[in-house]
């Protein structure tokens, strides 16, 4: 684990959950990952389901081709302060690639700030964010309370009304909570 510090940019870890073919996350992922760059309190990195390719099974040995690439995401989580999750809505929950990369790491996500960014028909991803909120609790991770949910998303262009300000309010509590976890975990490591 990286040495903590409590000054300079937050470490966010943009997290694209979906690892379908023919997939939208990217083109979400890269507007999220634009607007966090506007910032000058975070360093941005992304971290790609579909790059992580993961062992079904917890314990399983990961295909050596793919060492490389767990290896990163699993340093990328480590190192961050605070992380920002895109995800779609399948049959009204996360997308298994996203339960998986989550599920192989636990010390990662603790005392930890983690915001959504969702998106789908007409819920725009919400059901998915709720599922998600219990699994990260269960992590001792702490989730902002405000999200972005893009709805009908595919219609980009005509659905930029708001999305830059809720983008803006997520990535504001990721900082206010990313830098007072980064604090309390130098001042008194978490302990689960």
């Amino acid at each position: 684990m990286q040495e903590a510090r409590t000054d300079g940019p937050l470490k966010l870890a943009v997290i694209v959950g979906s690892a379908r073919a023919g997939r939208f996350g990217p083109t979400v992922a890269d507007w999220f990952v634009a607007q966090a760059r506007t910032r000058a309190d975070m360093d941005v990195r992304v971290v790609d389901v579909a790059d992580t390719v993961l062992p079904h099974s917890l314990g399983a040995p990961t295909a050596p081709a793919h060492e490389d690439a767990v290896r990163d995401a699993t340093a990328a989580l480590g190192e961050a302060d605070a992380f920002a999750v895109i995800t779609p809505e399948y049959n009204h929950s996360y997308p298994g690639a996203l339960k998986n990369l989550i599920d192989s790491h636990f010390t990662q996500w603790q005392a930890k700030p983690v915001g959504f960014v969702s998106y789908g028909g007409m819920s725009g991803g919400l059901r998915a964010v709720e599922h998600l909120r219990a699994v990260f609790a269960e992590l001792h991770a702490t989730t902002v309370r405000d999200t972005v949910s893009l709805h009908d998303p595919w219609e980009w262009a005509e659905q930029d009304a708001g999305r830059d300000a809720a983008a803006k309010a997520v990535l504001d509590q990721l900082a206010w909570w990313g830098t007072a976890l980064r604090a309390a975990r130098l001042a008194r490591p978490y302990g689960a």
